[in-house]
């Protein structure tokens, strides 16, 4: 990319960067909440390098992918020199992938079946290293969506820490056509009853409705980056 195409794209970035801070701030606030007990994740799944360039010179340093392998290819080099970095696995996680996952990520926030659990506590003996877990619950209990049914929560994060895993939270996607207040409120009487602190609810659409139910790291990606243009298909002769 020409270096003007760059510094204009940092430009872009940093401006939609700062209107997501402000919106933060102004939730955390009217929810009488310091803003700074919000995290921001940024969702950099598919995006190009010079995105994540922008994003890392605008100094993010929290980001959540949904791929392993993606992951991979683009934080594996990055990582060296990056020591504040933190990677979160946002997508739904195949338990053949957990040995990966644990390497790579340091917090995974789609544990969602007994079959993980014991997949991650393998993977953590074996590398030697254990991220932090959120427990993700399906709180419209969609067939296909990932995700613990709200009934099952209590019993997943008790199996996942009788493993000796660290569960600090809990994540929900809640319903597109739904009220996300219904589901982000649900999700914070599960996190209450365990003891949890960590609520990752809210992404690009809803995030401000999200701090003001408790959120304390939301998921934005199309709000900071922009909206992806699909790649047309090759025209036929």
């Amino acid at each position: 990319m020409p270096a003007s195409a760059s510094a204009s794209s940092n430009l872009d970035f940093a401006g939609r960067l700062a209107v997501v801070r402000s919106r933060i701030v102004g939730a955390a606030k009217a929810a009488g909440r310091d803003p700074a007990s919000v995290s921001l994740t940024a969702v950099s799944k598919t995006q190009p390098p010079e995105a994540i360039d922008a994003a890392l010179s605008a100094g993010l340093r929290v980001f959540g992918e949904n791929r392993v392998q993606e992951a991979q290819g683009r934080w594996l080099d990055r990582r060296a020199g990056l020591p504040d970095l933190e990677l979160r696995l946002i997508g739904p996680l195949q338990s053949n992938k957990a040995e990966d996952a644990v390497a790579l990520f340091d917090v995974i926030e789609t544990l969602d079946r007994e079959r993980l659990v014991g997949a991650l506590a393998s993977a953590a003996a074996k590398v030697g290293r254990s991220p932090r877990l959120l427990v993700q619950v399906n709180t419209g209990e969609e067939p296909q969506k990932a995700g613990v049914a709200p009934r099952d929560a209590d019993a997943l994060i008790a199996l996942a820490r009788a493993q000796g895993l660290t569960v600090e939270g809990l994540m929900a996607i809640p319903p597109a056509d739904e009220e996300p207040i219904l589901h982000f409120a649900l999700l914070a009487r599960i996190a209450e009853r365990n003891g949890l602190g960590v609520l990752s609810m809210g992404m690009s659409g809803d995030y401000e409705a999200a701090i003001r139910l408790g959120s304390t790291h939301v998921r934005v990606g199309s709000a900071l980056f922009g909206e992806r243009n699909p790649i047309p298909a090759p025209s036929s002769l």
